[in-house]
């Protein structure tokens, strides 16, 4: 793993169908220059406080598959996380799994102001248009949310190899648990988080509220730490969504 080189708030791969979007809100680590990397290490950097492991190489070979776009975060999940609400109190931290951020203990409100407006609001306009000019053609793509966690997390080993997270309706994503558990994988349902306590921001904001269908991944990093297992995840995450006909059954 390295630090990325930040080139731009957001990245698009772009397909030939659109009949699914995947989204990958932590895919880089990057972080302008002119923020000195917000005081932290490289090292800490490519840790999970930074971004999420593995997870864009994953969105890029499940596009890739489905033949689809992906839209991918280009900034670190540190100066502003794209999958919080601008209001949350998470959305800027000043501390992560027991590690300072620097640049981050004291934020102006115009500071605030200038990383929403150079960071968050051109990945979230990017998708809204996207889907606004889908949606003007009657077109109502299945929203795919890819996200990676930690093994260890204060102390209380995850065992999950993957898991699916919902928040408004369970019956659409058991058939995506029953195929993972069926390929002898050990699935979460909620876990390690919650959708119907923390919910997703992303998903929220984009899916719900035009009522398209959605799933949230959750990979364990270790599964993901290289670019041979991101491959084989994103084929598996496409062998599941096609085999089950995930968003189109009906």
């Amino acid at each position: 793993m390295a630090v990325d080189t930040y080139t731009a708030p957001f990245h698009v791969q772009t397909g030939g169908s659109h009949a699914f979007l995947v989204l990958c809100d932590h895919a880089s680590n990057a972080i302008p220059e002119s923020y000195n990397a917000l005081g932290m290490r490289p090292c800490d950097l490519e840790r999970h406080i930074a971004w999420d492991i593995g997870a864009r190489g994953v969105s890029l070979e499940l596009a890739k598959r489905m033949d689809c776009p992906a839209v991918l975060g280009g900034s670190s999940r540190l100066l502003i996380d794209l999958n919080r609400d601008i209001d949350d109190s998470g959305s800027i931290v000043a501390e992560n799994d027991n590690t300072f951020v620097p640049g981050n203990l004291s934020v102006s409100d115009e500071e605030r102001a200038l990383r929403v407006r150079h960071f968050y609001a051109p990945y979230h306009a990017h998708i809204e248009a996207m889907l606004d000019e889908l949606l003007a053609r009657r077109v109502k793509p299945v929203v795919i949310s890819v996200h990676s966690f930690n093994r260890m997390m204060g102390g209380i080993e995850r065992p999950w190899q993957v898991a699916v997270l919902w928040s408004q309706a369970r019956e659409p994503i058991v058939p995506l648990i029953e195929w993972f558990a069926g390929q002898g994988f050990q699935v979460g349902e909620n876990q390690p988080y919650d959708a119907r306590i923390l919910g997703g921001h992303t998903i929220e904001q984009h899916a719900m509220h035009r009522q398209l269908p959605h799933v949230i991944f959750e990979i364990r990093n270790d599964e993901i730490a290289t670019p041979q297992q991101q491959q084989a995840w994103g084929q598996r995450l496409h062998r599941a969504i096609i085999e089950t006909r995930f968003g189109r059954s009906g």
